[in-house]
């Protein structure tokens, strides 16, 4: 998978794994993992598919219909890229914080639904439910932030929800934060994320 690698000062920190929304690049989340953890090493991939020229994760059938079949091996790709990744860098592959933002989030809560351990946390902005009525693995002690916003109009409030009840009955413990700005990514979410970031990793 096309993809930047930054070593950080820290190694004991966490490696900062970021996740485009459609149409972006592995560029994009670089000033977002700066205020996260300007220490952490960073791993940010760039989505395998591409829709009408723009890269995404995984395919979708329409607008918040998701391609199951695609999601499920795009997300083990993903999974096993980190498995290699994590050799080629010399990085601890239990210890991966992802960063996603929309279709970016989405595939970072996929790792969360299909694989126990994929994932030591994740700040999932704007993300939708990648998958119903599947069990999810043992999330016990996984601190996930959500980022999302009550007049999104493309990942709903029910949406939100929905994903924030999943994670938490596989017992991640999970921080939901509203904004009124529609799906954009303001500031003010990154600002919270940071904090929520430095409460577990700092």
């Amino acid at each position: 998978m096309k993809h930047i690698f930054n070593e950080g000062s820290d190694k004991n920190k966490p490696t900062l794994l970021l996740l485009h929304g459609t149409g972006g690049t592995e560029n994009d989340l670089l000033p977002l993992a700066e205020m996260i953890d300007s220490t952490a090493s960073v791993l940010s991939v760039r989505g395998n598919v591409t829709e009408n020229g723009m890269p995404r994760f995984f395919r979708r059938l329409a607008e918040g219909v998701f391609d199951e079949e695609d999601l499920i091996f795009r997300t083990k790709e993903l999974y096993e890229f980190l498995d290699q990744a994590a050799q080629d860098y010399g990085f601890d592959r239990d210890n991966i914080v992802a960063i996603g933002y929309s279709n970016g989030a989405n595939i970072a809560g996929s790792l969360l639904f299909h694989y126990k351990n994929a994932l030591k946390g994740a700040i999932l902005h704007h993300p939708m439910v990648p998958r119903r009525g599947v069990d999810l693995p043992e999330l016990e002690n996984t601190p996930v932030f959500i980022g999302a916003g009550d007049n999104d109009p493309i990942c709903s409030p029910k949406e939100t929800v929905d994903l924030e009840k999943l994670l938490s009955e596989a017992n991640a413990n999970v921080q939901l934060h509203w904004e009124s700005q529609g799906h954009q990514l303001t500031k003010g979410e990154v600002e919270q994320a940071a904090k929520w970031y430095q409460t577990y990793y700092g």
